[in-house]
């Protein structure tokens, strides 16, 4: 909420003060190309990375999930995908961490016939778009991956969807950003941004510090709603989605799985290590963080369908995240409502694959005033009534 009686600190008029709500891999991407230009400082509620950035498995998913209706956000997957590879190395570079960008692809399996008749339906509008997917016969399938049940009716092969370890990326990210400057504040929960004068001039600490700055960017996953200062009508539509989301052993020398592989039900993404990524179900239950013996089971009887091995695996983590979703499941970009504001959330399941597409055109609206095309789709404006938003 506005208060004028409160007094805003001096700040500098040299270099921007830019205060961001959210340690996670949207929030560290954008401070991370923000240091060189500004003075950069993040605050988080809990960890840096420890939401839903710590609880994703890192699917670079932007062709095999494509979907009609989502023609702007695809375009906006396929934009990110295509900076990833420069991406990973500039981060390499920067803070020694091998984010583990793998470029198998992904496969979309068919169990049955009427699999491959769903998986054909949507592949005719993907094709429209020119995406790179192919079908495999059964036997192409297995000469791919030998371990798949013994009964399959083929697959999707999505070549440009590949995985990167989410959690040495938000690592990597964190190192990065501290390397260049970003100050970063953990376990320092934001009560409300700082309105004052019509416009963002820095945000309120649950202690009720009032911590200065210039711009403010609220990239709290999703936490964003949560955040005051803001009539409730202008708060971004975020809510939490529930995942559950369990690991399994493999040998590291021998994987049971090389492709990241979505299978009805569930998808199972191997890394190096010999782990295997088991999620995620999709629940509106606020931030619980229970595990359920439902969750599991769901999960784990869709992987054994694909591949029946997998029962002989140890199991060694299951967790929770809660995805930032907006009404219509796409990420919200762009500036707020108020000067000085700016909007990084509601990526839902897409948080990973968009990071360097939201890190990069954000630092640029931010710093320049600059709304790439992009993300022009993705405005807070979607959501407003037709007078707010003109």
């Amino acid at each position: 909420m506005s208060d004028t009686s409160r007094t805003t600190p001096q700040i500098s008029a040299e270099t921007p003060q830019i205060a961001i709500i959210g340690a996670g891999i949207v929030g560290l991407g954008i401070a991370w190309r923000l240091a060189g230009r500004a003075s950069v400082t993040v605050f988080d509620r809990g960890k840096a990375g420890a939401g839903a950035s710590h609880a994703a498995a890192g699917m670079l998913a932007a062709c095999c999930e494509a979907e009609p209706g989502e023609e702007a956000l695809i375009a906006l997957g396929r934009d990110s995908q295509a900076r990833w590879p420069a991406f990973a190395e500039e981060l390499l570079r920067a803070s020694g961490v091998d984010v583990e960008l793998r470029r198998e692809g992904t496969l979309v399996l068919a169990l049955t016939a009427d699999d491959q008749a769903q998986i054909e339906h949507l592949l005719e509008f993907q094709r429209g778009l020119n995406l790179p997917l192919e079908w495999l016969s059964a036997a192409s399938t297995r000469a791919r991956e030998p371990h798949l049940a013994g009964k399959i009716a083929g697959a999707l092969y999505a070549p440009e969807d590949h995985q990167v370890d989410n959690r040495k990326l938000a690592l990597a990210l964190r190192i990065a950003a501290e390397a260049a400057g970003v100050v970063i504040h953990e376990e320092r929960p934001v009560k409300e941004i700082f309105v004052q004068g019509g416009g963002a001039r820095g945000i309120v600490l649950e202690d009720g510090t009032i911590v200065p700055a210039d711009r403010v960017v609220l990239a709290a996953g999703a936490w964003s709603r949560g955040i005051g200062g803001l009539p409730p009508d202008q708060r971004p539509p975020v809510r939490p989605i529930k995942g559950q989301v369990l690991c399994l052993r493999m040998d590291a020398a021998a994987p049971l799985l090389s492709h990241v592989l979505w299978v009805p039900g569930a998808y199972l993404v191997p890394r190096r290590d010999g782990r295997l990524i088991l999620g995620a179900t999709v629940e509106e239950r606020g931030f619980d963080d229970t595990i359920t013996a439902g969750g599991m089971l769901t999960l784990l009887d869709a992987a054994w369908r694909a591949i029946p091995a997998i029962e002989e695996l140890q199991i060694e983590e299951t967790w929770v995240g809660h995805r930032p979703g907006s009404r219509d499941d796409a990420p919200i970009l762009g500036p707020g409502p108020i000067e000085g504001l700016f909007y990084a959330t509601g990526h839902h399941r897409n948080g990973v694959l968009l990071a360097p597409v939201t890190a990069d055109a954000m630092a640029r609206l931010v710093l320049d005033g600059v709304v790439e095309p992009a993300i022009k789709p993705f405005g807070l404006e979607r959501f407003l009534p037709a007078q707010a938003a003109e």
